[in-house]
């Protein structure tokens, strides 16, 4: 079974492209079914699976505690494994084929209001001091990095994973490669623009080192900065500037309820979001409609 997983992972990486983050959520989720198969079923070859054994998981970890949105990852994964492997002629049948995905509440997601993304930005200033000789400044590379989430809607890979030859200040654009490793072209603000070009000029080539490449934001090592790091960065940002709680794909969603109340077309968001499926962006028409009734019960004399 283990190198059945193993395999399976390796066609997601390296036929569909998939991001390393879902390889690993999806390889959690198979090794531990595989697990409670081989310990409490005394299974452990994919063609003596059947229906009961998928099921039965499922309950095990329903009854567990497991919320609705994880058991559906893990439903997901078996489907998508059994149906490699029987497309594969390696099982005589797909028992993934009769599992049903769990129904998930709507859930809207958080956002930021205006007032609140100018305080967390402006609480770094935009011309700071030189650094002393005991270490090095990272407010412009911080104050560029919250610029660019909320001004392009990015994901935290996304922007960890942008490069110099990739972004184009004079034109207001930069080009990122989302999931799937699809590259789209997604514009900058002019905050955003003139936040990055400060940073490149007076603190990015205070990092530069030996082994560095072209990322466009470094660590004070010299290297291409991690998601966990920027999840850092902005936690810590926040949490100086009073807003507790804010994480890099809370500017996403932030970015994206504040085009729509704004008046941006649904689909021009999708492109820029980039988004595969317009179903994905219409939460965010629920968001703003919540701030609509939100407005209207508090001003209406009959609200």
């Amino acid at each position: 079974m283990n190198e059945a997983i193993d395999r399976f992972i390796l066609f997601l990486a390296t036929e569909r492209g998939l991001s390393v983050n879902y390889q690993l959520s999806t390889r959690q989720s198979l090794e531990g079914w595989a697990a409670w198969l081989r310990d409490g079923e005394g299974v452990a070859a994919l063609e003596k699976v059947g229906v009961p054994h998928l099921t039965g998981y499922l309950a095990f970890r329903k009854e567990g505690g497991l919320a609705p949105a994880s058991l559906m990852l893990i439903v997901v994964a078996l489907k998508i494994f059994f149906r490699y492997w029987f497309q594969k002629g390696a099982i005589a049948s797909d028992p993934g084929e009769f599992l049903v995905l769990p129904r998930l509440g709507t859930r809207l997601p958080e956002t930021l209001n205006e007032l609140q993304v100018g305080q967390l930005i402006e609480s770094i200033p935009s011309d700071p001091p030189p650094p002393d000789r005991r270490g090095k400044a990272v407010a412009l590379r911080d104050r560029a990095i919250l610029e660019l989430l909320y001004s392009s809607g990015l994901r935290a890979s996304e922007l960890v994973g942008a490069r110099l030859e990739h972004l184009y200040l004079e034109e207001k654009m930069i080009r990122v490669t989302g999931k799937g490793n699809k590259t789209r072209v997604v514009p900058l603000g002019d905050r955003a623009r003139e936040a990055i070009g400060r940073y490149l000029e007076k603190e990015r080539p205070l990092y530069v080192g030996k082994r560095t490449g072209s990322e466009l934001f470094l660590s004070v090592r010299g290297r291409g900065m991690t998601t966990a790091r920027l999840w850092q960065i902005v936690k810590t940002r926040a949490d100086e500037a009073g807003l507790p709680g804010v994480y890099p794909h809370l500017l996403r969603h932030s970015f994206a309820s504040h085009l729509l109340g704004n008046g941006a077309d649904l689909r021009v968001i999708q492109e820029m979001l980039g988004h595969a499926d317009i179903a994905t962006t219409q939460i965010y028409t629920h968001v703003d409609q919540t701030r609509l009734h939100a407005v209207h019960h508090r001003f209406h004399p009959r609200g």
